[in-house]
């Protein structure tokens, strides 16, 4: 789910272009014994290895979600079990009373046996039957109230130790994500600007690669296609955000990471779809790539551990990786998987036009390093 710090998407473009040879002089010194393409490979390792931890991490923030919700839910009817099961036994105490000031021990039929108007007593015979009917029910609700209050503490037990386990586990995988991430701004601050600037360019000439075989495949239609009204308005909301921050785990609205920003997206389209790449791509219906229309979602990396929002013409937005910001990117900037459409059943748009770009949406590499150095975990 975190960003794809690395124009991995062509790992065989790129590493020819790496291993390429070049003018003297043209490759600066490795860093030890590592050339510039090995130290490639690393972050390109480094970088998916956090995504995968930051993927774990997101899908179990949501069942964390999930549970809280559920423990709540939990406790609210335990405590209305128990003011229920506290009236219960104020109506139970009631009748025990009653029946030992012997205000409830003549039967009906003792009663009727008793009475010089048999009418009378009947009627008084009706009124007591009733009366035992509510006394038999006051008793069922007691034991019935019971035990829904004890089924409902060991649920709210079992819940309260499940989100417990759920915290435990997230806080584990933050520090792997953490982990990682701190190894990527440790080889990072190893290497010299020089080295820095030929990892961007390798990575930049890789994906350009990539992107034109992809387009010359013919795996897209040449015929453009116009999105949704829900996928317009989560294309406008993604388009919104180009130029804010990748950040693992975030959802905006300062900041975003991958699936953050698509799930937003589409929430605010009005069309709520599941947190994490992995979740949209299981869940959501397959499109091929041949139909794909703006506001579709594309799936990169074995793992469906990237996701980024069909922009039209073979580019798409994107919450890149660590480091890097929201932007347009071309749509082979990472090994692609396939597409999921969230609104399958509703019909193109009239009258569509593409959202305008904000300056500059294009422009960065996706590498996650440059100015800023390593990014900050």
């Amino acid at each position: 789910m975190s960003g794809r710090l690395v124009r991995w998407a062509c790992t065989a473009a790129v590493a020819g272009a790496l291993l390429a040879p070049g003018p003297a002089g043209a490759v600066p010194e490795p860093a030890g014994d590592k050339s510039v393409a090995e130290l490639l490979t690393d972050l390109q390792r480094l970088y998916r290895e956090a995504e995968e931890a930051s993927e774990t991490y997101n899908a179990t923030a949501e069942e964390l979600k999930k549970r809280r919700k559920e423990a709540d839910d939990l406790a609210g009817k335990l405590a209305r079990a128990r003011g229920a099961l506290h009236d219960s036994r104020t109506d139970a105490g009631r009748l025990a009373r009653e029946q030992y000031q012997g205000r409830s021990e003549i039967a009906p039929y003792v009663r009727l046996l008793l009475a010089r108007d048999p009418q009378h007593a009947l009627d008084q015979g009706h009124v007591l039957r009733r009366a035992a009917k509510e006394q038999e029910a006051t008793v069922d609700r007691l034991v019935s109230g019971e035990k829904t209050a004890d089924d409902l503490a060991t649920k709210a037990r079992a819940a309260l130790d499940e989100q417990l386990q759920l915290a435990e586990k997230q806080k584990k995988e933050r520090d792997a994500v953490d982990g990682h991430l701190k190894e990527v701004e440790e080889l990072l601050a190893s290497l010299t600007t020089d080295q820095l600037a030929e990892l961007a360019r390798l990575e930049n000439d890789g994906t350009a690669d990539a992107q034109r075989k992809f387009m010359a495949s013919g795996a897209l239609s040449s015929v453009g296609r116009s999105p949704s009204r829900e996928g317009d308005r989560a294309l406008a909301y993604a388009v919104r955000q180009i130029g804010k921050p990748y950040v693992w785990g975030a959802q905006g609205p300062q900041a975003y990471d991958c699936s953050g920003l698509t799930s937003q997206a589409w929430a605010h389209a009005g069309r709520p779809i599941p947190r994490t790449s992995q979740e949209q791509w299981a869940t959501l219906p397959r499109v091929p790539l041949s139909e794909l229309r703006p506001g579709d979602l594309v799936v990169y990396f074995p793992e469906a551990t990237h996701v980024a929002m069909y922009l039209g013409d073979g580019m798409v937005v994107q919450a890149p990786r660590p480091g890097a910001r929201v932007k347009v990117s071309p749509i082979a900037a990472n090994p692609l998987l396939g597409a999921v459409r969230p609104d399958p059943g509703s019909g193109s748009m009239t009258g569509y036009r593409a959202p305008k770009l904000p300056p500059g949406a294009r422009t960065g590499g996706d590498a996650g390093y440059g100015d800023a150095g390593a990014p900050a975990t």
